[in-house]
């Protein structure tokens, strides 16, 4: 991903979530500047108006203290213990193609070569049996800071964590 991607990323998160669930260019400009080897884009090559047709944000962070819903990161952990899965979105065009399988294929990998152990994410509307086909499990013991913060991610927002 580059930053001159963030418009269509803009565009494909419009498509695939809730008004409530939109983030800010801002934001999301956050983690690609921070962490810009753990973020990827789906190009659609047969698509000259609109080639970006999915998108994968990641970062290393600390899986005690997810970040809120569209929050501006700042900084990375000194010493983060897990690798955070931010946010997977795809255009309706390309759902049920492999493009989601195949991005968090090539985040995995990434990951994997961080050295961390755990991953986490945050599933919203309801996308906890998506998560769940890459290993993901609902976290069922969650700290109040994490429950507090899956309040600012609206209803049956759910935590989830897998060993990598």
């Amino acid at each position: 991903m580059q930053p001159g991607d963030i418009s269509q990323v803009l565009a494909v998160q419009a498509q695939a979530y809730r008004d409530l669930m939109h983030e800010s260019e801002a934001t999301l400009a956050s983690r690609l500047r921070l962490s810009p080897s753990t973020c990827w884009v789906a190009v659609d090559a047969g698509s000259a108006h609109a080639p970006v047709a999915g998108y994968l944000f990641t970062h290393p962070w600390r899986i005690a203290a997810p970040p809120p819903l569209d929050t501006v990161l700042d900084a990375l952990p000194d010493t983060p213990d897990c690798w955070y899965v931010h946010d997977m979105a795809l255009a309706p065009r390309t759902r049920g193609a492999g493009v989601a399988s195949q991005l968090y294929a090539v985040a995995l990998a990434s990951a994997q070569s961080l050295g961390l152990r755990a991953s986490a994410l945050v599933a919203v509307q309801q996308s906890q049996g998506f998560w769940a086909r890459f290993g993901y499990a609902v976290a069922t013991d969650i700290s109040p800071l994490i429950a507090a913060k899956l309040e600012g991610y609206g209803d049956g927002a759910v935590f989830m964590t897998r060993d990598l």
